[in-house]
């Protein structure tokens, strides 16, 4: 079974390639650049690369957010269409998900983020059991600050991983001081083949149903909801 593996959730743009045995390819760039204009040739060029015919995919496997809210809707947009003309099915896995699974090395727990501007991230909590990831919370949009004080009460050494990690690493250094640890740069790109890899024994969703999992609304589309709510 071969599986197309696509992830824009945030600037990382990721695709990869992949059976029940091997990733056959990965392609994985981390640059400021418009998703829209580059995902669709950047899918043809490879799997030219990889010579292999859209004919031959058996299912798609997306990010399916948190993130950017154009770079999910992109590479959800993308994901479904393929799906949808190939005839086969879609799978959506978390954004943050992908991040987590890299380090399957680490005992403690993970936590996997992207910057959501003015002291918010999106986050979650996992943890590897038996070579398998478990979501221990949900993922979320918090207060980087708020999310420090949750985790200081685990007391249990925790990983932090992700290019916006950076950002905030200081908040998390603070509280949970020698129970707080930070992945290399190395690991912080979202690996597509590790996308691939969780959602191959998925079930499959309804393509006409499946949307992006933004967790909040964007500020146009709140700021909006609010003031309807007012005019009631």
């Amino acid at each position: 079974m071969k599986i197309l593996a696509i992830d824009t959730s945030n600037e990382v743009l990721g695709i990869a390639l992949l059976n029940e045995n091997v990733v056959i390819g990965e392609y994985i760039t981390n640059l400021k650049k418009n998703h829209s204009v580059r995902l669709m040739p950047a899918i043809e060029r490879f799997l030219a690369d990889c010579e292999t015919n859209p004919a031959e995919l058996d299912k798609i496997v997306v990010a399916q957010g948190p993130g950017s809210y154009t770079g999910v809707r992109m590479g959800v947009t993308v994901a479904k269409s393929l799906a949808w003309s190939l005839d086969i099915p879609l799978t959506g896995v978390s954004s943050l998900a992908v991040l987590a699974a890299a380090p399957r090395y680490f005992e403690g727990y993970i936590v996997p983020l992207f910057d959501a501007r003015r002291g918010l991230i999106y986050t979650g909590l996992y943890h590897y059991k038996q070579g398998s990831l478990d979501e221990i919370r949900s993922d979320k949009n918090i207060l980087a600050a708020d999310w420090a004080k949750e985790l200081k009460l685990l007391e249990q050494p925790i990983l932090f991983i992700g290019n916006d990690v950076s950002i905030h690493r200081e908040v998390f250094q603070t509280e949970l001081k020698e129970f707080a640890t930070f992945a290399n740069i190395t690991e912080c790109n979202p690996r597509p083949g590790e996308l691939g890899k969780l959602g191959m024994n998925l079930p499959p969703a309804d393509i006409h149903s499946f949307t992006p999992n933004y967790i909040r609304l964007v500020e146009a589309e709140a700021k909006w909801l609010e003031e309807q709510e007012q005019k009631q």
